[in-house]
């Protein structure tokens, strides 16, 4: 069987920025309130998920050196597609040219790490390439007038192009998993607004990322201490750097942008790994963690050896 590696990668954010002190002039909020308790500063707002997804696609392709006929599958990890049916993966692989297969895939928070997981599952049962998008418009199910939610959700878009390589490839281990019956700790019924028991989300995001990246990290035969950066789920400053001091990985070898982009759910990952590329965190050879939690409640964990040239 054949394994991937990841070959282009690109992001995509809206225009609008939504800044903590915008939020002051309709909530009963503060930039200080918000930032010491999320870590967020502001947040992008608009378009839609699919135009995001698109946009954020054409760049990775574009780093990769290819077009979309050189793609077998997209997968689209979102928790707010565009219309019930058909899958908002549709729509992208109309825009972007692709002749192959599309769907969505609804893990919230965890979903791009899902469907990285799932994209070398195809790779390995013959597909060449697939594009591997997280993209998500959250501001259309949060309530703006619900300060609990209205500071942390927002839009955005990042993706990556995997390829079929000779060996084992870049993925060492992974871990996914559920616990169905938190579902109700996070939700948004279908035209609702997005409803959150944000003490109890807490708790258990911090300990399902911890067991998570230590079971992936088991299954890859490596230490946190091996890792070069861990890349989390952006919820949450202090859920990240709980989790991280438990793994025993600092910070300063932890990717962050929620400040600048707040909860992005499926997308905030791939904005967060595209981020530390550009900044030149990464490099041939290093191991990388992706950890994600969400409503579900899902969590999801993989480690892969960095093979491309940043």
């Amino acid at each position: 069987m054949a394994g991937a590696v990841i070959v282009g990668w690109g992001t995509a954010l809206p225009d609008r920025v939504v800044t903590n002190a915008d939020l002051e002039a309709t909530l009963d909020t503060s930039d200080e309130w918000i930032t010491e308790r999320t870590g967020i500063k502001e947040r992008r707002v608009g378009g839609t998920t699919a135009g995001l997804a698109v946009a954020a696609g054409a760049r990775a392709l574009e780093r990769a050196g290819l077009h979309g006929s050189d793609i077998d599958q997209v997968l689209l990890a979102t928790t707010t597609p565009d219309r019930m049916i058909p899958s908002t993966a549709s729509d992208v692989q109309h825009a972007l040219g692709i002749k192959g297969g599309a769907s969505d895939l609804n893990a919230a928070c965890s979903g791009f790490v899902y469907g990285l997981v799932h994209a070398h599952g195809l790779i390995a049962l013959g597909a060449r390439r697939v594009l591997l998008i997280g993209s998500e418009t959250l501001s259309r199910v949060t309530d703006w007038s619900d300060r609990n939610t209205a500071i942390l959700f927002a839009d955005g878009a990042g993706a990556v192009v995997l390829e079929a390589t000779a060996g084992a490839g870049q993925l060492l281990g992974w871990d996914l998993g559920s616990d169905g019956s938190a579902r109700d700790l996070l939700y948004a019924d279908i035209g609702g607004y997005l409803q959150m028991d944000g003490r109890e989300v807490f708790r258990r995001a911090v300990r399902a990322t911890v067991d998570s990246a230590l079971r992936s990290l088991q299954r890859a035969g490596v230490r946190a201490t091996d890792v070069a950066l861990a890349v989390p789920h952006q919820a949450n400053i202090r859920i990240i750097d709980a989790a991280c001091q438990r793994l025993g990985i600092p910070m300063e070898r932890t990717a962050t942008v929620l400040h600048a982009t707040g909860n992005t759910s499926s997308a905030s990952i791939p904005l967060a790994l595209v981020d530390a590329i550009d900044r030149g965190r990464l490099h041939r050879g290093d191991l990388v963690l992706l950890v994600g939690f969400g409503a579900g409640m899902s969590w999801a964990s993989a480690v892969i050896r960095w093979e491309a040239d940043t």
